[in-house]
């Protein structure tokens, strides 16, 4: 008998390995970056992630590598937001993928920037992320626009910018927040609370 040959079940058992490694990984990378008094070296992210350095570098060969993987993984995740965002109406559905879009945005930053460190905004990671974002919102907002929920006025890439801009004032979430909440009400109609129909300011 062959002793190099390696079953199917083997196989899928070492794939199964690996994703679980990899999202190991990812999930302590993201955890690190977020904590503002973390060293985030990658020796740093495989002790947090319970993995030899070797393990670490079979997934990501350098810190750009693991940096994108992140980048991207962010992306992945709001663009399926907007197909799973819970909501009454199709307005309430799009303002809760800003809401999301928003978390999203606060949680990329730091990732974002330390990515620009290693590429430039030139690079097509960045482009591609946001046409895919662009893409993934825009059937939400088309929707909220047909039911009357959601003005006209803006396009959905400004109304991004608009959550981004945001996202960036300086300060805690807890006095970020209430503003994002102010400039959602003016894109629409929706309590923020409920998803339900709110009356405009001068409404009978």
């Amino acid at each position: 008998m062959n002793r190099s040959t390696v079953t199917p079940q083997k196989k899928s058992t070492r794939r199964a390995d690996a994703e679980r490694n990899r999202e190991r990984i990812l999930t302590a990378a993201r955890a690190a970056f977020t904590d503002p008094r973390a060293d985030v070296s990658m020796a740093e992210i495989a002790r947090r992630a319970g993995i030899g350095s070797a393990t670490l570098y079979r997934n990501f060969a350098n810190r750009r590598e693991l940096l994108e993987a992140l980048y991207i993984d962010e992306i992945d995740a709001v663009c399926a937001a907007a197909t799973t965002i819970a909501g009454e109406t199709a307005g309430a559905r799009f303002i809760a993928w800003l809401r999301r879009f928003y978390s999203y945005f606060t949680s990329k930053r730091v990732v974002a920037a330390e990515l620009l460190e290693h590429t430039s905004a030139q690079d097509p990671v960045f482009s591609a992320g946001y046409a895919r974002v662009l893409a993934a919102g825009r059937p939400l907002l088309d929707a909220a626009r047909t039911s009357g929920e959601v003005q006209a006025a803006l396009t959905l890439e400004q109304i991004l910018d608009l959550i981004a801009s945001i996202a960036k004032i300086p300060g805690a979430d807890s006095y970020r927040k209430p503003i994002l909440e102010a400039a959602l009400g003016t894109l629409s109609n929706i309590e923020s609370s409920g998803g339900r129909l709110a009356p405009r300011l001068g409404a009978p």
